[in-house]
């Protein structure tokens, strides 16, 4: 997001600042896409591909582990336990960010991102076409 500058203004709340303010559950995190049926891990056997439940892992360990580093650091205020909830914090953690833009920003934004990978970028496409005046403005084909 950060590439369309051009007449933008952003502020973010930030992990050192927010991280220990909340107690660590699954709803800190972004998988609202998230794919439970993939398949990870091959048998030794056929050598087949089976689902080994790694979310469940996620959720049942690493969360549990990060919070209690969250309770430890907030009752020691040790700076370790915060560098290590740092440290293993996965990359789906979500920050709440405020972000303005004009309807020139979101036309590039549109016409680059439509298609990528990413679905958050699809969702952000289809917010954009949603916006007042979007097929004249922002949608439009040269």
């Amino acid at each position: 997001m950060d590439t369309y500058k051009v007449g933008t203004v952003a502020d973010s709340t930030s992990t050192m600042h927010k991280l220990s303010s909340t107690p660590i559950t699954i709803d800190c995190f972004e998988i609202d896409d998230y794919e439970p049926e993939l398949v990870t891990e091959k048998t030794p056997k056929d050598g087949s591909f089976y689902r080994d439940n790694i979310a469940d892992e996620i959720e049942e360990n690493l969360i549990p582990f990060l919070e209690k580093l969250r309770l430890i650091y907030l009752e020691t205020k040790d700076e370790r336990y915060w560098k290590e909830l740092i440290r293993w914090l996965p990359e789906g953690w979500l920050q709440t960010r405020t972000w303005t833009a004009n309807y020139s920003v979101l036309r590039n934004i549109y016409h680059w991102r439509k298609d990528h990978r990413l679905t958050e970028w699809h969702t952000f496409c289809n917010w954009i076409k949603t916006l007042p005046y979007a097929n004249e403005l922002i949608l439009f084909e040269n």
